[in-house]
């Protein structure tokens, strides 16, 4: 029987992790994700845990002590934000290329500069390519249920890679919810125990941790890594629907939301595809056929079911909480387009940078740019109807919007653009 509760984003973690009761956390504190070390570490000084809680100087030895305790043979979590996560850098890519799966609570902040603490995705989409597992959420239930599956997902002997889960901070990080948790011996059975097969520690099997690599064996390593993180999309999917039979709550690697006669769509990641619902609600009052693509899985990406979903629908546009200053849009509108780029009847796809920095996000502006998509939707079938305008290239420029380009991007709620 799940327990009903009231708790932040924050709090919801700390449970899950308390819940788990891991052999290590070392951790430094930084806003927004401050709390998660704050309330374990309470745990410890109670006694509601036998954790190890190592209180280190800064985020680069927070993940230095998780990759030592993780690769000693002892399960490992910490938390951070924004500057702690650059600050971890090489470490990310030490703890992923020595395969330990340690998880991580990101509390998603932009990046300075200039100096700002309010969310945004630059910090775990510059980390997109470290090896990882991302995995986001949009409410703090999505929180506490992804951390949960995540800890199983990365010690799977299939996959055994670090995994960081995301959530916006503040909006979720602080904010209350209502919550459902499980008991806490369901969440220790669901997740087991950790019983890595190679440990510094095993003294029947003396192994080396991160030595010097060669050119004749750098690169297997890193085909390795490369068929872990294939192989985890499997994995995650058995994980989730093991995960619905014990709570009820569906998993997969995105949501979608009225999607099955939409003619646009907008794609989103973590708590924006809360207003963008909202938005699709009262646009489908309306009678305006619109849909929501809500990514939860990040990495691995889900290149052929996002395929599958989108092909058909006539215009797609991809909302980035991050610029990816590729001067061609943002890193999620880069891995939805190159998803669909041999789509028989891919759509028109256009990239909205919105929300840098904490920027508001409200129902209103979501819904300027499901109205934008679905001008170019009906301008498209106009262009498509003309028969003599789509075979003269002149005639076609003439009659296709900057939006239609595709190539160029917006960046919403910028003054003066």
């Amino acid at each position: 029987m799940s327990i009903r509760e009231r708790m932040s984003g924050n709090e919801a973690v700390a449970t899950a992790m308390r819940q788990i009761n891991p052999d290590v956390m070392p951790a430094f504190p930084i806003t927004p994700s401050t709390e998660v070390p704050q309330y374990f570490s309470k745990y410890v000084a109670d006694g509601n845990v036998n954790t190890e809680f190592i209180p280190v100087e800064s985020e680069h030895s927070a993940m230095s002590a998780a990759i030592g305790a993780q690769a000693a043979g002892a399960r490992t979590m910490t938390a951070t934000s924004s500057c702690g996560l650059a600050l971890m850098w090489e470490m990310l890519y030490v703890a992923s290329s020595m395969r330990l799966p340690i998880t991580m609570a990101l509390i998603n902040r932009a990046l300075t500069g200039p100096i700002n603490i309010n969310a945004d995705h630059s910090d775990s989409m510059g980390a997109r390519d470290t090896g990882w597992i991302q995995i986001y959420s949009e409410t703090n239930q999505e929180a506490y249920d992804n951390y949960i599956q995540a800890v199983k997902i990365a010690e799977d002997p299939r996959v055994m890679l670090p995994a960081m889960v995301c959530q916006d901070g503040f909006i979720t990080s602080h904010a209350v919810e209502n919550i459902e948790l499980l008991e806490d011996d369901k969440v220790k059975a669901f997740v087991g125990e950790y019983n890595p097969e190679d440990y510094l520690l095993n003294s029947a099997r003396p192994i080396a941790h991160g030595p010097y690599d060669t050119a004749n064996f750098y690169m297997e390593h890193k085909v390795q890594q490369a068929n872990a993180m294939m192989k985890a999309r499997q994995v995650i999917k058995e994980v989730a629907k093991d995960y619905e039979k014990l709570t009820g709550r569906k998993y997969s690697f995105f949501e979608e939301y009225k999607m099955q006669d939409a003619d646009v769509a907008i794609v989103v990641i973590n708590s924006t595809a809360g207003t963008a619902k909202e938005a699709v609600d009262e646009l489908r009052a309306e009678g305006k056929k619109v849909g929501l693509i809500k990514i939860r899985v990040f990495r691995p990406f889900p290149f052929d079911e996002l395929k599958y979903t989108l092909t058909g629908i006539k215009v797609v546009g991809v909302m980035d909480k991050c610029e990816g200053f590729s001067g061609a849009g943002g890193p999620l509108f880069a891995e939805v387009r190159s998803a669909l780029y041999d789509s028989h009847d891919r759509p028109e796809m256009f990239n909205y940078v919105y929300g840098l920095g904490g920027r508001d996000v409200t129902v209103d502006t979501i819904k300027g740019v499901f109205n934008e998509l679905l001008y170019e939707a009906h301008a498209k079938q106009l262009i498509e109807d003309q028969v003599e305008i789509a075979y003269n290239p002149e005639l076609l420029l003439a009659h296709t919007s900057d939006f239609e380009v595709g190539r160029v991007y917006r960046h919403l709620g910028v003054r003066g653009e």
